[in-house]
């Protein structure tokens, strides 16, 4: 890995063409670091591979009391609503918040399904659910093989879809490419809660919103 831009707040990497775990755990450790200092931090990393359970990387770094939101972009998989071509990524989603009782973390991609689950099913043989994925004519299906060779769908319609949407246009901000090489973009977003107001009052109403 190497860094490609730095400033007080920011940081780029290259990933090295690395395994996307390797790269985001090296990534996710320099965003703590530089938000320790600076109390805020956005901290990208492109030219590296699928990096699995997203939740893992803001986990990382929420329990240094921090806020933390991850964005990737993905290679193509999924179809517009109405399309029936692959244009997006699966394209997830993760944000971990600091409570007063440990953290609460979401981590979703913005597919209908995905596509680990689709190659787990054509193992064992298994239909996927309806309304999830496309055969390669367009049509949709409950067949695996046919799904992995036609496309995905978003999940919630046009909905998911824009949010896909906005996650690839900020993987093109990470480093992703329209070259279907490149597209994996990844993005950190990271504060001190303690910037907006009482970190300590903060944790402690999240946890009764829980």
């Amino acid at each position: 890995m190497k860094v490609l831009r730095e400033t007080e707040v920011s940081l780029a990497f290259d990933g090295g063409n690395n395994v996307g775990m390797l790269a985001l755990f090296h990534t996710a450790q320099a965003t703590i670091k530089k938000t320790a200092a600076h109390g805020i931090a956005l901290v990208s990393v492109t030219d590296a591979w699928m990096s699995g359970r997203g939740a893992y990387y803001v986990e990382m770094i929420a329990k240094h009391g921090l806020v933390a939101i991850h964005t990737a972009a993905s290679s193509r998989l999924v179809a517009p609503p109405g399309g029936i071509r692959p244009v997006l990524g699966t394209n997830p989603i993760a944000i971990a918040v600091p409570s007063s009782r440990g953290l609460i973390v979401l981590d979703m991609g913005t597919s209908a399904y995905m596509m680990t689950e689709v190659m787990l099913r054509e193992r064992l043989g298994e239909l996927l659910p309806e309304g999830v994925a496309l055969g390669p004519g367009g049509e949709p299906t409950r067949d695996p093989t046919a799904a992995r060779r036609g496309a995905l769908l978003p999940f919630g319609g046009y909905k998911g879809f824009g949010l896909a949407l906005m996650m690839q246009a900020l993987g093109l901000l990470a480093g992703s490419s329209s070259d279907a090489e490149s597209e994996y973009g990844y993005l950190f977003v990271a504060f001190r809660p303690d910037l907006i107001g009482s970190a300590d009052a903060f944790e402690r109403q999240v946890t009764h919103l829980i």
